[in-house]
């Protein structure tokens, strides 16, 4: 059922603008909807779909074309509160609108945006998965994060049709985070060979890899344009398994329910891998990772010395859960 859209409430939430951060904060803004008060989510419109899928907060969405100033006026006298982890043109809205409570992380881009900065979220140590981030400033706010709903899927009501496995082979982060297309071949080989039923996913703006895939296994195999990333969520949800390079996408698989093999290279599994703990990350560590370039300077040897093997033994354990 979509979220009633409202303009006002007690509490506005700025999504991040990013599609893996915007993942990552899903459960930092269920925290804030199940507290009881009005939430909203305040989003680009490209994102719309997307947070209509939690149960709980309004969506009030905005162009990509709206500037903050025009973007205050929908904003003044209607809201309470502010919580937002970035600058950007929701924050600056806020700021112009003069909610009258303004809450987020103390870093210098945000520290004149405020009027509550936090500080000491950031711990010092080993790095920790990305989530933490985002339920820190809740947790600092008063609010329980340790909760199982917290972290479900959400419900798009698209039953997974077992034996089937969708494939991703590009990245929206950049060249150096895709294996080469030759190992994707392979591997879709060996899924075809084990009676797996194979559907490749394109992503607009790059190398077109996943078009290049479904031609070179040939057979009619099924390829879809996400465009934009949200119009495959259903198809996501469907498919039980995802095997897909570090992009925005399986983070999107798994927020649809999704188990997902995640191919590494440049980025860290440790700190960005998708939500949940039926997920496999498979990586190649080298000298050089994680160095999170969109252009590898050397010779993109986390991708290429990536053997298929490793990415066949995650994805038999991903077939074992949903199976």
């Amino acid at each position: 059922m979509p979220n009633t859209r409202v303009d006002s409430g007690d509490m506005l939430i700025a999504a991040p603008v990013r599609w893996d951060e915007a993942c990552f904060a899903v459960p930092a803004v269920r925290a804030f909807a199940r507290s009881g008060m009005r939430v909203g989510v305040l989003c680009p419109d490209i994102q719309r779909a997307f947070w209509e899928t939690l149960q709980g907060p309004a969506v009030i969405a905005f162009s990509e074309t709206t500037n903050a100033k025009a973007l205050a006026v929908r904003l003044t006298g209607k809201w309470e509160a502010f919580v937002t982890w970035e600058p950007g043109t929701a924050a600056d809205a806020a700021a112009r609108a003069k909610i009258p409570r303004r809450v987020g992380p103390e870093t210098k881009p945000l520290r004149k945006l405020l009027t509550h900065p936090v500080g000491g979220l950031t711990k010092p140590g080993p790095p920790v998965h990305r989530v933490r981030d985002y339920l820190a400033l809740a947790e600092a706010l008063g609010l329980a994060t340790s909760l199982p709903e917290l972290f479900q899927p959400a419900d798009l009501g698209v039953k997974p049709e077992t034996g089937t496995v969708l494939l991703c082979p590009d990245s929206d982060f950049g060249r150096s985070y895709e294996w080469p297309l030759d190992r994707w071949l392979e591997t879709a080989k060996a899924l075809q060979a084990s009676h797996r039923r194979v559907t490749a996913v394109n992503l607009t703006g790059g190398a077109s890899l996943g078009a290049a895939l479904a031609r070179e296994i040939g057979g009619d195999t099924p390829c879809v344009t996400a465009d934009p990333l949200t119009s495959v969520m259903p198809l996501l949800a469907v498919h039980p398994v995802v095997i897909a390079a570090d992009g925005s996408l399986p983070h999107l698989a798994a927020h649809v329910g999704a188990t997902c093999v995640t191919l590494f290279g440049p980025g860290d599994p440790q700190w960005k891998r998708p939500l949940g703990r039926r997920h496999f990350s498979v990586s190649r560590h080298v000298e050089c990772s994680p160095c999170h370039l969109v252009k590898c300077p050397l010779d993109l040897r986390c991708q290429k010395e990536l053997e298929i093997h490793r990415v066949w033994d995650a994805m038999r354990q991903a077939f074992d859960l949903t199976d």
